[in-house]
């Protein structure tokens, strides 16, 4: 058979399997409620200049067909924004104005006009918290210039005994040391919860927020389908500037010394939230337009995280997905089996009726999920994020399994966050790890960029773990990735119920179902089961769901796993082995149908190319 007739079959098959009754989604939800949200951090995903060793806009216009085979619906761009980049990029000199090294405003256009086209959304970062010092408006603010005069928060300062003067209070800087740094220019000393070169803004000043008002307004008429809402729970600050209480006495300039109730979830920060949302949906509603999304991202407590959602009355909606990094922070890889079912449950039970939930396992601050699980765990881990109900989040990377560079040598290290701590401590403080270029194939730079030297170095593992390397294989973390996210398109996983259950301490299960018939005996379902341990275990599945029939038909598998897709299991007495992840369920005529004509084409490609 030539290659062109094999094509034009494949594309036949292909289009015939699609379009089978696999229950894909209705159109009674909002695009955002049911979708995977692909975080870009655009430095690190591709150089489209391919001379200077960063990546750009270009380089994810060049890339979006990527995220349309993968299966992906909408992205978050990392910020892309003017920038001194001391805290690459979230240290914003211009808010309307795209940074040089990224591109320009015309060419973030065409992003989103080239996205449109293949049915990805834009969302972009926002980062409302603090600007760069070399923003206009802090320039003006540091001269003591109207109106900026009071655009970020200043103080005197205290003088000691000895007339030394001294910061405010003992609040210190999430990267180390002071939260207040001393202007020569102004004579007071100025806010930055984070690098001296982002001071905070001053949000008791209506018109910083009315400024924040305009930016929005300003991206949504240029195409951008959302905002991701960076460090929101740091927005205010407690109006005295008091002391914080002491938490740990052994580093006085670490972040973790004081008890931080007076610099973060103070609760005039929601009613921002709350005047932002207005303003988008005012937007929609004037320019009858698609729902336009804002993500919050703040590392607090449940309670600080649901109030993100709603207002205390009901009545003010927030946030449309407050970040939920449960799995980042609460969950790794000595956590059992008992411990998944009750963080999963616990936020779902503590969810506002009619909200939606969603799960993130990485990004471009915490390590990565193969680092931080374990290689072993990456199906399981997808398989879980992916299946469950609500948003998904997933970081660039995830999807052919890359993991952190942890050793990076500290004269490679980039990140204030890690660098302030010297060549001694740097190491596991560091966010660089994580943010090492994306790996698209085994030539030189992972084909990342064509530059004698890239931003960061890329993991030494490239040539082992790369897309192109991927997506030859007989399987692999990407052709999971793809079909789970083809899988989770149905309306099955869009609309159905959850339930889940911990056979053991190692073997987690969930079932997605839809109520269908009266007696439920024929009720569609899904079971995923995942086995986070080396020991195999052999579970009866009608403990999660009674309705479960004897034998069930597989679905899905890991990439480790001895199950086949397609064969029949006895869900009474079903052997799962070491780390497997498998999907089961009463599999439909045209599903079946379907999985019988996979099966037929990856056979024939594997003939006719092996």
């Amino acid at each position: 058979m030539s290659m062109t007739r094999f094509g034009l079959l494949v594309v036949t098959l292909v289009v015939f399997t699609t379009g089978s009754a696999l229950g894909q989604q209705s159109d009674d939800k909002e695009w955002w409620e049911s979708t995977v949200f692909y975080q870009i951090y655009p430095r690190s995903f591709f150089d489209s200049k391919l001379n200077d060793g960063v990546g750009d806009i270009n380089g994810v216009t060049a890339k979006l067909q990527h995220l349309k085979d993968l299966g992906i619906e909408a992205t978050w761009l990392s910020p892309i924004f003017s920038s001194p980049q001391v805290d690459f990029g979230y240290d914003v000199s211009n808010f309307i104005e795209v940074d040089p090294l990224f591109g320009t405003n015309e060419e973030l256009e065409n992003l989103f006009a080239e996205a449109k086209k293949l049915g990805i959304r834009i969302v972009l970062d926002f980062v409302p918290n603090h600007s760069s010092d070399e923003h206009e408006w802090f320039k003006k603010s540091e001269r003591r210039e109207d109106p900026y005069t009071n655009y970020y928060v200043w103080h005197d300062g205290k003088t000691n005994a000895q007339g030394q003067r001294n910061p405010p209070n003992n609040w210190q800087s999430v990267f180390y040391g002071s939260a207040w740094q001393w202007s020569d220019i102004r004579g007071q000393y100025y806010l930055h919860q984070f690098a001296a070169g982002q001071p905070d803004l001053n949000y008791r000043n209506e018109a910083v927020v009315r400024e924040f008002d305009e930016i929005l307004r300003f991206w949504m008429r240029k195409g951008a389908s959302g905002f991701r809402i960076d460090a929101i729970n740091h927005m205010f600050e407690i109006e005295d500037l008091r002391d914080e209480p002491i938490n740990d006495e052994r580093d006085p300039n670490s972040y973790g010394y004081t008890h931080h109730i007076y610099t973060k979830d103070l609760p005039e920060t929601y009613e921002v939230i709350g005047r932002w949302r207005k303003v988008i949906d005012d937007y929609v509603k004037e320019n009858q337009v698609e729902q336009i999304i804002m993500m919050t991202e703040a590392y607090t407590n449940l309670t600080m995280l649901m109030r993100f959602y709603e207002s205390e009355d009901g009545k003010q909606p927030r946030a449309h997905i407050p970040f939920n990094f449960a799995m980042i922070e609460e969950l790794n890889s000595d956590s059992s089996a008992y411990d998944f079912k009750y963080t999963i449950d616990k936020w779902l039970e503590n969810l506002p009726r009619g909200k939606i939930t969603n799960w993130v396992l990485g990004n471009h601050d915490k390590p990565r999920l193969a680092s931080r699980y374990g290689r072993n765990r990456i199906s399981g881990m997808a398989l879980l994020e992916l299946g469950l109900p609500g948003v998904a989040v997933i970081y660039n990377g995830e999807e052919i399994g890359m993991e952190d560079f942890r050793d990076m040598s500290y004269e490679d290290s980039l990140d204030p966050q890690g660098c302030n701590l010297g060549p001694e401590n740097y190491k596991w403080a560091s966010r660089d790890p994580q943010r090492t270029p994306f790996q698209w194939d085994d030539t030189f730079n992972g084909g990342f960029s064509a530059a004698p030297k890239t931003w960061l170095p890329l993991h030494p593992l490239f040539r082992q773990v790369n897309l192109h390397k991927q997506k030859e294989a007989d399987y692999s973390t990407y052709q999971l990735y793809v079909d789970v996210l083809a899988m989770r398109k149905e309306r099955l996983f869009t609309h159905g119920d959850f339930r889940s259950i911990a056979f053991n301490s190692d073997v987690f299960a969930f079932v997605r179902f839809l109520r269908e018939n009266e007696d439920r005996s024929n009720d569609p379902y899904h079971v995923i089961v995942i086995n986070f341990s080396d020991h195999p275990s052999t579970v009866d599945l009608s403990e999660l769901y009674r309705f479960v029939g004897e034998e069930a038909t597989v679905r899905i598998v890991g990439t480790d796993s001895r199950h086949k897709v397609g064969s029949k299991v006895n869900t009474t007495n079903l052997a799962v082995g070491p780390y497997d992840a498998l999907v089961v369920g009463n599999v439909s005529a045209a599903s079946a149908l379907h999985l019988s004509i996979s099966l037929f084409i990856a056979i024939l490609i594997k003939h006719l190319l092996g």
